[in-house]
C-alpha cells in the first residue's frame, strides 16, 4: 500500500465471530463477551489498550443491556475508563451497511481524536454505568479500538483495529 502512495487509515489487528442461536431476538451476554475477548485475543490486545468501541447499540433495552454487560465483564476495571458509543443513534440500523459505517467512526477515533458521540442521551441507565459519550463528540486520543457488531439469531462480530 505505501509503494503505490495509499493512505493507510487504521489496522485492522484482529477479528473473532460468534454464533448464540439461542433466540432469533434475544442477545446473549456471553455470546457478546466472547466475541469481544476473542478479537482482543487475535489482537493481541489487552482491555487497557483499548480507548474507545463503537457498539452495535440499536437503543432498545435488552440490546444495550446485554452488551454493557458483556463490555464491563471483558473489559473489568478498564471498562470504568473506556468510551463507548452508538453511533446509530445518528445514522440509523442501515442492516447490512451498519457495520461499515460504524468502521468510518472507528477510523476517524484513531486518525482524528473525534469521538462520536450517542445523541439523544437524556438520562443515565443504572444497569449501563458506561461512558456512552454523550450528545457531543469529544476530543480523545485513542490507539485501540473496537467495533460491536451484533445481529439477529445472535451472530456476534467484534472488529479490533489500531492506528496507522
Amino acid at each position: 500500500m505505501r509503494a503505490r502512495g495509499a493512505d493507510i487509515l487504521a489496522e485492522v489487528v484482529g477479528f473473532a465471530m460468534t454464533s448464540d442461536a439461542a433466540d432469533i431476538v434475544m442477545p446473549s451476554q456471553q455470546g457478546a463477551e466472547r466475541a469481544i475477548t476473542g478479537a482482543l485475543t487475535d489482537a493481541g490486545l489487552s482491555p487497557s489498550d483499548v480507548g474507545y468501541i463503537n457498539a452495535h447499540g440499536t437503543g432498545t433495552a435488552a440490546n444495550d443491556k446485554t452488551e454493557c454487560a458483556a463490555v464491563a465483564h471483558a473489559f473489568g476495571t478498564h471498562a470504568d475508563r473506556l468510551m463507548i458509543s452508538s453511533t446509530k443513534s445518528m445514522h440509523g440500523h442501515l442492516i447490512g451497511g451498519t457495520g461499515a459505517v460504524e468502521l468510518l467512526a472507528c477510523i476517524m477515533a484513531l486518525r482524528d481524536g473525534i469521538i462520536a458521540p450517542t445523541v439523544g442521551y437524556e438520562e443515565p441507565d443504572p444497569e449501563c454505568a458506561l461512558d456512552v459519550v454523550p450528545n457531543v463528540a469529544r476530543d480523545a486520543k485513542v490507539t485501540a479500538v473496537l467495533s460491536n457488531a451484533f445481529a439477529f439469531g445472535g451472530l456476534n462480530a467484534v472488529l479490533a483495529l489500531r492506528a496507522a
